[in-house]
């Protein structure tokens, strides 16, 4: 062990490391050798219900389980990444986990195991571990599955492990390796929850980062197609921000099926060099707002009037992760996903729209008490213009409805 993880600390990559329920041995023998500050970014252990909740972002249907697992590594990976984003040496991140079940100190009705499971920009692999029940005890069985930890960590980091486990006729073991698909895919697929894209120019190709780093401004729409209002309203969120805002896509929408591939290349085709483009799979600014806490997002007019109008909420009020699964009115479920929006440090810059014959701004806006001082404006003198991407897709196709964005 001592041997192999020297060889560890001596690749590029960096990781994060969370276990649970076993592992803590591999831990100690990746720590205690000399050079671990080279492999090792940080050390997790989420053990109890609310520390794992905390960790995944939400709680996994059970604790020891090859699905667990990988979301931990994956959680993990996130957290490497986010801290090696300023990294000059560009070393690669790595998430690696174990959800375990093993031997305790009174009988398990189930079946001792044990999933480890890595996460890098190749893949992900998952290593689903059974014991022969009543073999070990809890000692021998951490011995094996910290044992199985190294290896990972080690295949993970590019090298070719050959560890004896100390597996028997009894012990049942299963390796499931899954390359990464592109970003688009990811994104679609779930995997991912928001893709960066900056298109090409001057030279350079475009560039698709998954969870690559945002700006703290979000301009979202549909952007079908992107106009001069579009732009014009970037530009005017730049001056009175001084950050040039990011365009935001969803690729799922409220009622609507998601956007196919095709379409999402051709909504990115629009944007030049020097723009940046965040695609998202949040179609509501309560679900934006958990993804980017503490952005500021750019809208129009309509779309401030719909973010507190209570209709939109009217699932929300059924019971959801809005309400905290609380039947409510729609009204009291505006105000609790208003309040999340606050506390997430949210804020929200309203440009005015024309509606008929007059033209509408943030006075029009019946913002609920209390929550004024997250709403500010973009004075007409700075931006107007009352071309809308609805008017010019009827132009283009006679009948065409008007899409619809919910709050």
């Amino acid at each position: 062990m001592r041997e192999l993880i020297s060889q560890i600390h001596d690749t590029p990559h960096k990781a994060v490391l969370a276990v649970s329920g076993a592992g803590t041995q591999a831990v100690a023998w990746v720590m205690g050798v000399a050079g671990a500050s080279r492999t090792v970014l940080e050390v997790v252990v989420p053990y109890g219900r609310l520390s794992m909740s905390g960790f995944l972002g939400f709680e996994p249907a059970q604790s020891a389980a090859a699905e667990t697992a990988r979301q931990m590594a994956r959680a993990a990976y996130r957290k490497a990444r986010a801290q090696l984003r300023d990294d000059s040496d560009n070393s690669p991140p790595l998430g690696l986990a174990c959800a375990a079940a093993i031997a305790t100190d009174r009988p398990r009705r189930g079946e001792h195991r044990a999933f480890v499971a890595t996460w890098s920009e190749q893949g992900a692999t998952t290593y689903s571990l059974r014991f022969h029940k009543g073999l070990r005890d809890r000692d021998g069985e951490e011995q094996v599955v910290s044992r199985l930890i190294v290896s990972a960590l080690a295949a993970a980091s590019g090298l070719q492990p050959d560890v004896d486990l100390g597996l028997t006729e009894g012990d049942d073991l299963e390796v499931a390796r899954t390359a990464r698909s592109g970003p688009l895919e990811q994104l679609l697929s779930g995997e991912a929850e928001w893709v960066t894209f900056r298109p090409g120019g001057h030279g350079q190709a475009p560039q698709m980062e998954v969870e690559g780093a945002t700006p703290g401004a979000l301009l979202p729409g549909s952007f079908s197609p992107l106009h001069s209002g579009h732009r014009g309203l970037a530009r005017a969120a730049e001056e009175a921000l001084g950050e040039r805002p990011a365009f935001e896509i969803s690729v799922v929408n409220v009622d609507k099926p998601p956007l196919d591939p095709a379409e999402i290349e051709r909504r990115l085709a629009q944007f030049e060099a020097g723009e940046t483009v965040v695609l998202t799979a949040a179609e509501t600014f309560f679900k934006k707002t958990r993804l980017f806490p503490g952005r500021t997002f750019v809208i129009g007019w309509d779309t401030a009037v719909r973010l507190v109008a209570p209709r939109y909420y009217r699932r929300d009020a059924a019971g959801s992760e809005a309400t905290g699964n609380r039947i409510v009115n729609p009204g009291t479920a505006m105000l609790a996903a208003l309040a999340e929006m606050w506390t997430a440090g949210a804020r929200f810059v309203v440009a005015g729209r024309r509606e008929g014959d007059e033209f509408r701004t943030l006075d029009d806006v019946p913002v609920p008490p209390g929550f004024e001082s997250i709403f500010s404006s973009i004075p007409e003198a700075a931006f107007r213009d009352d071309v809308s991407s609805s008017e010019l897709r009827e132009r283009e196709t006679p009948g065409l409805k008007r899409e619809e964005c919910s709050g």
